[in-house]
């Protein structure tokens, strides 16, 4: 798998080493001796990788980045870091890059990562295309079941998706909320505008209002720039407010006044701007009693509350798991290369008789996990995760080790599916890339060796 690659280093002997390893794998190299330099060629050529040391004279690696994304936003890139900066390494992983590789590097280390990074969007490509291709076959693919139920919510979303109305989607966890909301936009005459989704207990409370509503430059201390936020780019589509009883009392307050007057003050801003936005929220709380409780404004709640989908658990529609068991059966035969033809009947019936307390999600999990572990074409109940089918736990293990062992295991799960894509895998498991870097270390996992 040829590429087209740039090593920028400010040591010739690095660039020349590099760039002669690279060729002999194929891959067609330029190199050069500053970022600067490196964004003289890139305003001449594209390229699928970057390779990059952090510091170097003038502009840093991470400053090469950001203007990296701007200019070829579809380029991988790698940076090379010293022990001392391994932490900005780490920090850069947020700002988008692909990986990063600690001084001294084995070269040959440094060329299997090169591989599997290609080989890796090549398979992402691949599978988006292909997903692409069903989805628009089968539109409504995301709200799966036959139950009551179910047909209830897609009237509702049918019914919904047309209108100008806020929405509020209720649910436990891993029901779905998400789905519905994209569901309830695709529906809607907005469907060819963004749709924003911005989850309200995952974002700091002290960002939260900036990443909201925007701010000017200098209107706090790192501010060095002006941002528009989430609602402006959502401007004429539709902003997911996600985990919404986790919004802080004193952004309910600005937010309302964004939904009644349709303009959003930015932080340190003068004047507000208009947008045109629709708001679904969705939460796992109960925002009634959070209203008596004086956790949750009232006025807010009605604004939000104009049409309210209840999405219901997956236990009160168990009539719908064989028919998502074999949904995710092939979604991820796609994702991971698998040939897997059904699911023995013992395997519906445990699945049956499972309380299902994470509910959608919980399942797409098991599944994901039954199938990285089988070998064969049928799922069957030894596939099925360790104690799910009340496999006997060691009386000797503490409830941390429990825990520390079944975290090991869902984060191996994603992984798989995601091809050990660090940064899709952190979005998955709602955690930063840092703090994913760290539990790796912690639960000694590791890249998988490259196949030959």
């Amino acid at each position: 798998m040829s590429a087209s690659i740039l090593v920028v280093d400010d040591e010739r002997a690095i660039q020349d080493t590099l760039a002669w390893c690279l060729r002999n794998d194929g891959h067609g190299v330029r190199t050069a001796g500053s970022a600067e330099e490196a964004m003289a060629i890139m305003a001449d050529q594209g390229f699928d990788l970057i390779i990059s040391d952090i510091i170097m004279p003038g502009l840093s690696g991470v400053d090469l980045l950001r203007k990296a994304h701007v200019l070829q936003p579809q380029t991988l890139f790698v940076l090379i870091t010293a022990f001392a900066t391994v932490e900005t390494a780490v920090e850069a992983l947020r700002e988008g890059a692909s990986d990063y590789v600690v001084k001294p590097f084995k070269f040959d280390e440094l060329r299997l990562r090169v591989r599997r990074l290609l080989e890796q969007r090549a398979v992402t490509q691949e599978s988006a295309l292909f997903r692409r291709a069903v989805e628009s076959a089968v539109p409504d693919r995301s709200l799966l079941g036959e139950s009551a139920a179910m047909h209830a919510v897609r009237t509702q979303v049918a019914k919904t998706g047309p209108a100008v109305s806020n929405v509020l989607i209720t649910g436990e966890s891993g029901t779905g909320k998400e789905l519905v909301a994209r569901a309830i936009h695709a529906a809607s005459p907005r469907h060819g505008q963004a749709f924003v989704p911005i989850n309200c207990g995952a974002i700091p409370e002290a960002l939260l209002e900036s990443q909201l509503f925007g701010h000017v430059k200098g209107a706090f201390t790192s501010a060095v720039q002006g941002s528009p936020g989430l609602f402006a780019a959502a401007d004429r589509g539709t902003v997911f407010l996600d985990e919404i009883g986790e919004m802080p009392l004193h952004l309910q307050v600005k937010l309302l006044r964004a939904i009644e007057e349709k303009q959003v003050w930015p932080v340190g801003g003068t004047k507000p701007f208009r947008v045109d936005i629709r708001i679904i929220a969705s939460t796992n709380r109960d925002l009634a009693k959070e209203v008596e409780a004086g956790r949750f404004r009232c006025d807010l709640f009605y604004r939000l509350n104009v049409v309210h989908i209840a999405l219901p658990p997956l236990r009160e529609r168990r009539e719908d798991i064989p028919l998502l068991a074999d949904h995710f059966t092939r979604e991820f035969n796609l994702k991971l290369g698998r040939q897997v033809r059904g699911i023995d009947p013992g395997v519906v019936d445990a699945l049956m008789a499972h309380p299902w307390k994470g509910n959608v999600r919980e399942l797409e999990h098991v599944i994901e996990s039954a199938m990285i572990l089988s070998d064969g074409e049928v799922l069957t109940v030894v596939d099925l995760p360790s104690g799910f089918v009340g496999d006997p736990v060691p009386a000797d293990e503490s409830l941390r080790e429990l825990n520390r062992r079944s975290e090991r295991e869902h984060i191996l799960a994603v992984l798989a599916r995601t091809q050990f894509d660090k940064r899709k895998a952190a979005r998955a498991l709602g955690i930063s890339l840092a703090s994913l870097y760290r539990k790796l270390g912690e639960r000694r996992i590791s890249d998988p060796p490259l196949q030959d």
